[in-house]
């Protein structure tokens, strides 16, 4: 029995009424727990997302980006917290929310008082929270290390961030549903991953591709977070260009989010 399901049946058994912010703890909890007890998820979670900016670094040359106007400092930092939304958010809860059904987990705990928007929040909440202290991590430590300055509009590169955990999470769910198990999984978050680090301006800037091109890449679900982030530190956003960002990344979850309730499976495929 998983220690989520044993949670759940505890408040079951006692008969106390729960709220839904003391539900959502307790399965948070209980996720995080198993969280660390699982070493593979924990390297993808807290390994890989700062590793992978160092890549970027080495792989994309200085003078292409200042063609480009793009510092390397902003580079990395985009590199980052995309790597960071990428690995510990997404790729972590395809997984937590694949193996969670495939164990019966999500449907047992339906028959309790958890209500479905519960089983799936509180199941994000660890790894959307190490995704948060991730973002707020790397980017100390661009400031510190590559000479990063102080961000210019703080309120969208903390908006950015958080328009991009949600989304995250809500993506993870809808490639979950068709995601047959836990092996399976792997394969179905690769073309989301692969498309968001090469065309959303996280490894690679779009100022570098053709206009046309880059047009079309910045409506990818994570371009307008990265576009947030990386006009909140530079201050180049203007009002305009960050209500249109903020417009599109709501309106990338407001889609995940109905396809999660149209083809979210709580039981296992067979």
């Amino acid at each position: 029995m998983s220690a989520a399901t044993a949670t759940t049946q505890r408040t079951a058994t006692t008969g106390r009424t729960t709220t839904a912010g003391g539900r959502l703890a307790a399965l948070g909890r209980a996720e995080l727990t198993l969280l660390l007890r699982s070493k593979g998820m924990l390297v993808t979670a807290l390994a890989i997302p700062l590793a992978l900016p160092f890549t970027v670094k080495s792989t994309l040359k200085e003078d292409m980006l200042k063609d480009a106007g793009v510092t390397v400092a902003t580079t990395m930092l985009t590199a980052a917290v995309g790597f960071s939304l990428l690995f510990a958010v997404y790729a972590n809860l395809v997984n937590v929310f694949v193996a969670r059904r495939e164990e019966l987990v999500l449907k047992r705990l339906r028959t309790g008082e958890l209500q479905d928007r519960e089983i799936l929040a509180g199941a994000a909440l660890p790894a959307s929270l190490i995704g948060l202290v991730q973002c707020v991590v790397v980017a100390a430590g661009c400031m510190a290390l590559v000479g990063l300055g102080a961000p210019k509009a703080v309120h969208l590169a903390v908006l950015g961030v958080l328009l991009g955990i949600v989304l995250m999470a809500a993506l993870a769910a809808v490639t979950a549903a068709f995601s047959r198990n836990a092996e399976s999984a792997q394969v179905t978050s690769l073309p989301l991953m692969f498309l968001s680090m090469l065309g959303s301006g996280i490894a690679v800037p779009l100022e570098i591709f053709p206009d046309k091109v880059a047009s079309v890449l910045e409506l990818l679900p994570l371009s307008p977070v990265i576009r947030l982030v990386r006009g909140g530190w530079t201050g180049e956003l203007s009002a305009y260009e960050a209500l249109g960002a903020t417009a599109t990344a709501v309106a990338w979850v407001v889609l995940a989010v109905f396809a999660v309730q149209r083809w979210f499976r709580w039981e296992p495929r067979r």
